[in-house]
C-alpha cells in the first residue's frame, strides 16, 4: 500500500508593510485635509520665527531708527510706529510672545485639566461630585472677567499671564478630560489591572493616562490659537505683558488706535499676524482632532498605509 506523504503548505499571508505614524500622519493630513496642511505650514513658520527672531529681525524691538511715522518702505517694509521703532521688526518678535506663552500656558492647562479630569472621572463618587460643582461655578462667570480680575491680583507680566491662562483654560478643559476617562474606565483591562492587585495610582499612570493621550493632544492643540487670543486681548486692554515689549495686542492699543487714520499701518501689521497665526494654528488643529479621534469619521481614515485591493462582484 503506498505512504500517503503531507505535503505543507504555507498559508501565510504576505506581511504587509505599514508606515511610521508620525509618516502617516503626515500624508492623511495632506490628502485629507488641505487647509490643516496649510495651519501645519503656518505653524511651523510661528515656531520658527519665534525660535530665531534675533536673527530674523534686522532690529531691536525696542530700537528707534530715526523715523517716525514712516510708510511702507523698501528700508522699512512694514514702516515704523510712532517712536520710530521698525515694525518689521517689532511683529516678529510679537511672534516670540505668542510662542511662548501659547506654548506655556497650553502646557499648564493641559496639566491642570489632566490633574482635575483624571481624578474625577476615575474616582467619582462624592469627590467627583464636589469638583465638578466648583467647576459649573468657574464655568459660569464670563472668561474674560476672570481673566482680568486673576491679572490684578497676580499682577501683568508674562509668568502671571501663564500662571493666569494656564488656571482659566485648564479648569474648563477638565471637563473633556474627565468625560474620556469616564469613556474607559470600564473597560476589561482595567477590572484586569485591579484584579492582579494593581494600585490606584498605577492604574492612572500605566492604563489611563496612555489611553487619553489623543484627547490631551487634541486639546492642547486647540488651546494653543485661544490662549493667543486672550492674551493679546488682555495686552490690549492694558492687563496684558507691559510695554515696551512688543506684544501683537499691545501694538493694537494705544498709538495702534490714536493713529490709525494717520499711520494705518501700525494697527494692520500686527492684526494681521494675529488674524493669520490664530486661524492657522485653529486649522491644523482641527485637523488633528479629526484625525486621532477614532470617534470620528477621519479617526479611522482612508489612508493607513496599508493598499487593499477590493475585488468587484
Amino acid at each position: 500500500m503506498a505512504e500517503i506523504r503531507e505535503i505543507p503548505v504555507d498559508y501565510a499571508l504576505p506581511a504587509r508593510k505599514r508606515r511610521a505614524f508620525l509618516a502617516d500622519l503626515f500624508i492623511r493630513l495632506v490628502r485629507e485635509k488641505p487647509l490643516g496642511a496649510v495651519g501645519g505650514v503656518i505653524v511651523l513658520l510661528l515656531l520658527f520665527t519665534g525660535i530665531f527672531s534675533d536673527l530674523l529681525a534686522p532690529y531691536g524691538f525696542n530700537e528707534s531708527v530715526g523715523v517716525y511715522r514712516g510708510p511702507p518702505s523698501a528700508a522699512y517694509p512694514l514702516g515704523t510706529d510712532h517712536l520710530g521703532r521698525d515694525m518689521l521688526s517689532r511683529v516678529i518678535y510679537g511672534a516670540r510672545i505668542s510662542v511662548t506663552v501659547g506654548l506655556t500656558a497650553g502646557a499648564l492647562s493641559v496639566l491642570v485639566s489632566t490633574l482635575i479630569g483624571i481624578f474625577c472621572g476615575f474616582l467619582g463618587g462624592k469627590f467627583d461630585l464636589v469638583v465638578q460643582r466648583l467647576v459649573d461655578a468657574w464655568m459660569c462667570f464670563p472668561g474674560l472677567v476672570i481673566l482680568i480680575v486673576l491679572v490684578s491680583v497676580i499682577g501683568p507680566g508674562m509668568t502671571g499671564i501663564i500662571i493666569v491662562l494656564g488656571l482659566q483654560y485648564g479648569i474648563a478643559g477638565s471637563r473633556v478630560v474627565r468625560g474620556a476617562v469616564i469613556g474607559i474606565k470600564g473597560n476589561i483591562y482595567i477590572e484586569a489591572a485591579r484584579a492582579t492587585g494593581c494600585t490606584t495610582p498605577r492604574i492612572l499612570v500605566r492604563h489611563i493616562l496612555p489611553n487619553i493621550m489623543a484627547p490631551l493632544i487634541i486639546l492642547f492643540t486647540t488651546r494653543i490659537p485661544a490662549i493667543i487670543l486672550a492674551e493679546a486681548s488682555l495686552s490690549f486692554l492694558g492687563y496684558g505683558i507691559p510695554p515696551p515689549a512688543p506684544s501683537w495686542g499691545g501694538m493694537l492699543s494705544g498709538p495702534g488706535r490714536s493713529n490709525m487714520l494717520t499711520a494705518p499701518w501700525m494697527g494692520i501689521w500686527p492684526g494681521l499676524a494675529l488674524s493669520i497665526v490664530v486661524y492657522g494654528v485653529n486649522m491644523f488643529g482641527d485637523a488633528l482632532r479629526d484625525l486621532l479621534d477614532p470617534r470620528l469619521r477621519g479617526g479611522l481614515g482612508r489612508y493607513t498605509g496599508v493598499k487593499r485591493k477590493v475585488k468587484k462582484a
